[in-house]
C-alpha cells in the first residue's frame, strides 16, 4: 500500500507562485505513472500534469508553460511548481500514483489534497 501526503498549498495573489509537494511512503515500487490533478467545487477532477519513472512529462494544454512537474526519487517526493497563478486555478490539488506490482494488476492511490486559493 502507498500513502500520499500533499503540502504546499495556500493563499496566493494572482500572478504569484507556489510549489506543491507530495511525499509517498509505503510500498512505493513498480510505479507506472504519477501525476497531479485538481478539482474545484462542482467540477470533475482533471489532470494537471503527469510524469513517468523515466522522467517523461505530460501536461494538459491549459497548464503548459505555467506548471512544471518533477520528482525526487530518492525522497519519494513529487513536486508541482506553479507560476503565473490565476483565480481560476483555485482548487484542491491531489497527487496520484498508479502502481502495477504484478502482471495485469494495477492500483491507484490518492492523497487527501492540498488547497490552493488564488485571489485577484
Amino acid at each position: 500500500q502507498v500513502q500520499l501526503v500533499e503540502s504546499g498549498g495556500g493563499l496566493v495573489r494572482s500572478g504569484g507562485s507556489l510549489r506543491l509537494s507530495c511525499v509517498a511512503s509505503g510500498r512505493v515500487s513498480a510505479i507506472s505513472h504519477m501525476g497531479w490533478y485538481r478539482q474545484a467545487p462542482g467540477n470533475q477532477r482533471e489532470l494537471v500534469a503527469g510524469i513517468t519513472v523515466s522522467g517523461t512529462t505530460n501536461y494538459a494544454d491549459s497548464f503548459q508553460g505555467r506548471f512544471t512537474i518533477s520528482r525526487d526519487s530518492a525522497k519519494n517526493t513529487l513536486y508541482l511548481q506553479m507560476t503565473s497563478l490565476k483565480p481560476g486555478d483555485t482548487a484542491g490539488y491531489y497527487c496520484h500514483y498508479r502502481i502495477a506490482p504484478v502482471v495485469e494488476r494495477e492500483f491507484s492511490f490518492w492523497g487527501q489534497g492540498t488547497q490552493v486559493t488564488v485571489s485577484s
